[in-house]
């Protein structure tokens, strides 16, 4: 890519989201509001490209969207179990639980993404991030084994996200 198409489209990928849903937000497909959609496309992405000094570098965009599939799918799960907590479930026989996650993706994309990732999925919130970056404090709702919380936030989302941010 030659010098000044970076620095035309420093996040070619985010040109091409703000464009979609500026269309979708039309609600109507028309030559104008696609050229508009990639005029605003390009604007603020070069408009905020200096608080973005780096973008990730190997990022794997077949795995995002394989990774993002798995998040809907979890979010829409999670929702049908809070629901069943919160129907059957007395609060005096809820188990909340501090979780600490020790991390080890080290990008502030990826640590970005899987603190939203727990955040996103009903049931469970990420409240804070360690001075050093390297621990995730989490609440769940209601968990017998607060263990089982940390390995299936390890296991399930942060196994794929170093696969994603090489």
């Amino acid at each position: 890519m030659s010098a000044f198409v970076r620095w035309l489209l420093p996040h070619p990928f985010l040109t091409l989201l703000l464009a979609i849903v500026w269309v979708l937000l039309q609600n109507e497909v028309s030559a104008g509001m696609v050229v508009f959609g990639f005029i605003l496309g390009i604007i603020i992405p070069r408009a905020t490209a200096v608080w973005w000094p780096e973008r990730p570098s190997n990022f794997r965009m077949g795995k995002m969207i394989k990774y993002s599939l798995l998040v809907i799918w979890d979010i829409i799960i999670a929702n049908i179990q809070v629901g069943w907590i919160v129907l059957t479930k007395p609060n005096s026989k809820l188990k909340p639980a501090w979780v600490v996650v020790p991390i080890d993706v080290r990008q502030p994309e990826a640590i970005t993404v899987l603190a939203g990732t727990v955040t996103l999925t009903p049931g469970t919130i990420s409240a804070d991030l360690s001075n050093c970056g390297h621990y995730l404090l989490v609440h769940a709702l209601h968990t017998e084994d607060p263990d089982a919380v940390r390995e299936e936030i390890k296991e399930r989302y942060e196994r794929r996200l170093k696969e994603i941010f090489v």
